[in-house]
């Protein structure tokens, strides 16, 4: 292996790689979801290594990497091969095998690496977790701004491929006509009527040929189901009910929202075919957002100690109490000294927190409750507030840095995924930089 490079950013992948080794258990972890599968045959190319795949996972997020850019600059840098622990007789690896590999990593693996992380911080001195901070954002999905319109189009056209692709593997067409030029031009029309009723008669020709392409689909569906067919098509038939079961909820929301002018709940509502997981989020009143919101807790060390990816949009009230009692078992007691966000605030909640020994409360926003009752005086509750403001520049930064503001995985696991490994990367970098090496 090369000696290490004599630069910054050069060593602080040194000095990462040394935190890494310091935790063997990391690689176990990760080790068990990358071969859940056994290797049969011992023919072909040489796999990764877990400690491979965690370092260029590591690697991926710092630098906002695509697989392909990955792929070439693993191999193209001294720095980054000496990290990712590539020989130089070695080839590196394809896009398709960093994919691969790096996804097979759970959430629940990340969550455990970012836990060994922090005790490993607490027996370095670096982050005793006796003062945190709280504060929820938005990681938004990979989707296009969504619109009853848009997402009728793309129904049509998934639907279409899906039909296209039956008829190549069974040589029997299930449909006959592609609607998806006219639910294209339909689409484009609705956006720009000029009145409301030229809207909502495009939207009814929408509807129309959306119908009938789900009624096409439906029949192939059938068709397969009651027929014998290999494995292949039982897949496809799979696929078809998924985007069959999302086309018809998208339907009936159009149907509700456009012709009978009714109001869909957001809990109801489709904003994407591709990632339906994703849920509208509406923050201050004022902006709306498609993702998930996300809870964080930070320490005084500007490490993210912990992270709840939340279902829906729940108030920040109902989630005091579950992330206070999240560090009560990451370190096996509550901390002393607790600021959040306005949001957080409640009489119950504090009642609650001060039952848990916690000395000092703080809400950024009062809302009616009293600073004696909160902390021990005013000049804490100040300081307290103060520190509380930190957390939303060390948002800010994994946002910026590190891609946090966005999810580019696909699904609801890989966005879980997506989170955790930002979250342990940006540690590890605080880690690299505030720990002696």
């Amino acid at each position: 292996m090369s000696a290490p490079t004599d630069h910054p950013q050069a060593q602080e992948l040194e000095r990462i790689s040394q935190i890494l080794d310091q935790n063997p258990i990391i690689y176990d972890l990760v080790m068990q979801d990358i071969q859940k599968k056994p290797v049969r045959s011992r023919a072909g190319a040489k796999g990764m290594t877990a400690e491979q795949v965690i370092r260029t996972a590591i690697i991926k997020q710092m630098f906002g990497f695509s697989y392909e850019e990955l792929a070439f600059h693993i191999i193209d840098s001294k720095s980054m091969r000496r990290f990712c622990l590539i020989g130089i007789a070695e080839k590196g690896f394809k896009k398709s095998v960093l994919n691969k590999h790096i996804k097979a990593i759970s959430p629940r693996t990340w969550e455990a690496v970012n836990t060994r992380m922090v005790r490993w911080a607490e027996s370095e001195g670096i982050e005793k977790g006796r003062k945190v901070r709280i504060d929820c954002t938005v990681m938004e999905s990979h989707i296009h701004d969504p619109s009853d319109s848009s997402l009728l189009f793309d129904a049509v056209r998934v639907l279409t491929r899906l039909l296209k692709h039956t008829e190549q593997l069974t040589g029997r067409r299930f449909y006959k006509h592609d609607h998806t030029r006219r639910a294209k031009r339909r689409m484009l029309e609705i956006h720009n009527a000029k009145t409301k009723k030229d809207r909502v008669c495009k939207y009814k020709d929408l509807l129309t040929v959306t119908c009938q392409t789900i009624r096409y689909v439906q029949g192939a569906v059938n068709a397969i189901d009651s027929g014998a067919f290999d494995l292949d098509m039982v897949a496809l038939s799979a696929r078809m009910k998924r985007y069959l079961d999302l086309a018809s909820r998208v339907v009936d929301q159009t149907q509700r929202r456009v012709i009978n002018g009714e109001e869909v709940p957001a809990s109801e509502k489709v904003v994407s075919i591709f990632e339906p997981h994703t849920d509208i989020i509406v923050k201050d009143r004022r902006d709306t957002f498609f993702g998930h919101k996300v809870c964080l807790t930070g320490g005084a060390s500007n490490l993210i100690l912990d992270c709840v990816i939340t279902d829906g949009n729940p108030a920040d009230t109902s989630l005091t109490l579950d992330m206070l009692d999240r560090q009560n078992t990451l370190y096996g007691q509550y901390p002393l000294k607790v600021a959040l966000d306005g949001g957080f605030a409640s009489k119950e909640n504090l009642e609650k927190a001060k039952q848990r020994q916690i000395k000092d409360v703080c809400f950024a926003k009062k809302r009616g409750l009293a600073v004696k009752d909160m902390c021990r005086s005013q000049w804490v509750y100040k300081q307290l507030r103060k520190f509380r403001a930190g957390i939303e520049s060390g948002i800010s930064w994994i946002k910026r840095c590190f891609g946090f503001a966005r999810c580019t995985w696909k699904g609801l696991r890989s966005f879980k995924s997506y989170a955790w490994a930002t979250i342990v990367t940006a540690n590890l970098l605080t880690l690299a930089r505030r720990s002696p090496g």
